[in-house]
């Protein structure tokens, strides 16, 4: 398993993240939860990268040559990167949209990208990936539930860079996860032909 996380705990992460607690404030994330996995499974094989994923180093990422990846990336650009190399050279992906500002963990579905609706991320990421002539194939997580606007905010697209952060809760965000890494179990077990 590789875990790539660049960013640090810190006390804003501790209601949402598993990660995150007073003890681990400041520490890397990744290796946070590589020690959390050995400690479960001590032969568990866990390799983490705590360099940020970017549109000019994506290739470099692919090293350990993954079978399968989630991707949980939150800034734009960064993400339209990850997804179109994962898309051009056939590696088998899901990737999780917009969790933040929602309180329903219900309302998460999982479709191509061509069939999304509601997410704010989601729109963008559809239309970053149209101008990158990727129109389908790409496996989502994305909530069908509306974002509740904050007090003070407006529904006008972020810049590609993330300067404000959403609200968060963590019974939204990890289902969202939990169903992005069931997805993956799931689709490594068919292609092996063991379900």
């Amino acid at each position: 398993m590789v875990l790539v996380d660049f960013d640090r705990v810190s006390l804003t992460n501790i209601n949402r993240q598993l990660p995150a607690l007073e003890s681990t404030v400041g520490l890397l994330k990744a290796e946070v939860l590589a020690k959390r996995i050995r400690e479960i499974n001590p032969e568990a094989e866990v390799i983490t990268v705590t360099e940020k994923l970017t549109p000019e180093n994506t290739e470099k990422f692919f090293r350990y040559n993954p079978d399968y990846v989630v991707d949980a990336i939150d800034t734009l650009k960064n993400k339209i990167a990850l997804i179109t190399y994962m898309y051009r050279k056939c590696i088998p992906f899901i990737s999780v949209m917009g969790a933040g500002n929602r309180f329903d963990p219900t309302r998460f579905k999982v479709a191509d990208i061509s069939r999304t609706h509601t997410c704010p991320l989601t729109r963008r990421v559809r239309q970053a990936l149209k101008k990158e002539g990727i129109y389908r194939g790409v496996k989502v997580v994305f909530s069908e539930e509306p974002p509740v606007l904050e007090r003070g905010t407006s529904d006008e697209p972020l810049p590609a860079e993330k300067k404000h952060i959403p609200g968060s809760v963590m019974f939204v965000t990890a289902t969202a996860g939990l169903i992005a890494a069931g997805e993956a179990v799931k689709d490594l077990l068919l292609r092996h032909k063991i379900l």
